[in-house]
């Protein structure tokens, strides 16, 4: 077996044993059950884990993750995973997390090519162009950043618009949507103030986070 390979898989073993010396019986009771009350749905980018990020153990957190965190209503891979999160597990928050210096949000921003990937991008250019007055008038670096956070304020509202969420309020039941963006500088999560609890708030919670986002002249 490759040396480095192996490495991984010593390290696993050496982190077992760890985790069951400080809490004895941790993998035997996890074994039984999942009953997470986060859906975390959030970037490829390996500098992004979600579990450590939230500070939270294995079966805390149920985690989606795709390049640049896009949620499109054709992708089945997204929906099947809210759905089992909202419908069979319960969870009780979903959060689309982005983060700042998202390779996908960065090629889409300048142009750049980088295959297969760009059809998947395509999806974060139409964010651009629908907020193209709300990101020309800033530098270059700063179109990076809000970029990276309208795209997340976007995703939300596709959360919230899916029939698996739709369904799930009608019925009464307690699930919310939040945005945040992650800081690869700091460590931080921003909270893009687009939380929704309610189908009455979804089109009030947008509207309002896009206005902190001025137009140029």
């Amino acid at each position: 077996m490759n040396s480095t390979v192996q490495n991984l898989i010593d390290a696993n073993h050496r982190w077992a044993e760890q985790v069951e010396l400080e809490r004895p019986g941790f993998f035997h009771t996890l074994a039984q059950q999942q009953s997470p009350k986060y859906l975390w749905i959030g970037c490829s980018d390996s500098r992004v884990p979600a579990n450590q990020v939230i500070g939270l153990a294995p079966g805390e957190v149920f985690v989606h993750r795709n390049v640049a965190n896009v949620i499109v209503h054709s992708d089945l891979n997204a929906l099947s995973v809210i759905q089992f999160a909202v419908d069979y597990l319960k969870v009780e928050h979903i959060l689309v997390v982005g983060h700042y210096g998202c390779g996908g949000v960065l090629a889409t921003l300048k142009g750049m090519r980088v295959g297969l990937a760009d059809n998947w991008l395509r999806h974060v250019h139409d964010v651009m162009i629908r907020h193209r007055k709300r990101l020309e008038h800033l530098p270059l670096e700063a179109q990076e950043d809000v970029l990276c956070e309208m795209n997340v304020i976007e995703q939300v509202g596709n959360v919230a618009l899916t029939n698996v969420i739709q369904d799930a309020w009608a019925r009464g039941q307690k699930v919310s949507v939040h945005g945040w963006c992650y800081g690869l500088k700091d460590g931080k999560v921003k909270d893009l103030g687009v939380s929704m609890s309610h189908p009455g708030e979804v089109m009030g919670v947008f509207r309002t986070a896009l206005k902190r986002y001025p137009m140029g002249g």
